[in-house]
């Protein structure tokens, strides 16, 4: 009896790394997005930086690039965390609102966003549009999905939007309503259409679309 544990210790050891390298190609593995390790680059009228909080603030036309992302607007504050991610806290002129585009991953479509202060969390990859809010997908220059209300926030990780139309800190959005149009996907596309609700047709896969949470009613009422 002996002979024969010690037989299947050893055939079970011999198969453990087999059995951990399997694991490992089963496990989910969250796709890591470029723009997350680019330099960012700004052009600006004036910059005043704090090394010892490793913070900089931007002002005047400021014009931002990292990787794919573009962001424009009157002053831009950004701070590095002790692991090298980067936030950037965007705020337009007044009565203007500021400007994000980022390409999407894999895809030849762009999100876009305008508000009168950006929020942006290079750790979480997402971004906050607070104020006057608007986002836009777009499959190469044509305008695709877009949404309207006071706070926008888009996760690029697990590309899930979040749009409220009630008041958080800034002026809400008309009569305090989501507005969304949702495009229908071509047939074939790379990643499932949104249907809206009223359509008749059957309902599209959606396990590679955005996803869309709202946390006040979805308006179909004219702009």
């Amino acid at each position: 009896m002996p002979s024969k544990i010690r037989a299947f210790m050893k055939s079970l050891h011999r198969l453990l790394p087999w059995a951990a390298a399997l694991a490992l190609l089963a496990a989910p593995a969250a796709a890591e997005k470029a723009d997350r390790a680019k330099p960012m680059n700004v052009e600006a009228d004036a910059l005043r930086h704090d090394d010892l909080r490793q913070t900089s603030v931007f002002t005047g036309r400021v014009v931002v690039t990292k990787g794919t992302i573009l962001i424009r607007g009157a002053r831009v504050e950004v701070r590095q965390d002790p692991e090298g991610f980067q936030h950037g806290v965007v705020t337009a002129e007044p009565g203007q609102r500021a400007y994000f585009r980022q390409k999407r991953e894999a895809l030849d479509e762009y999100i876009e966003g305008e508000a009168q202060t950006i929020e942006y969390d290079g750790r979480a990859d997402r971004v906050r549009f607070v104020g006057r809010a608007e986002l836009r997908r777009l499959r190469g220059s044509t305008v695709s999905d877009e949404m309207t209300g006071n706070l926008i926030t888009y996760d690029s990780t697990q590309d899930v939007y979040t749009v409220d139309g009630g008041p958080s800190g800034g002026a809400p959005a008309p009569g305090g309503r989501v507005r969304v149009t949702l495009a229908p996907r071509p047939a074939g596309a790379a990643s499932a259409a949104l249907a809206p609700a009223s359509a008749a047709s059957a309902p599209a896969s959606a396990a590679s679309a955005p996803r869309l949470r709202a946390t006040s009613t979805l308006a179909a009422e004219p702009r």
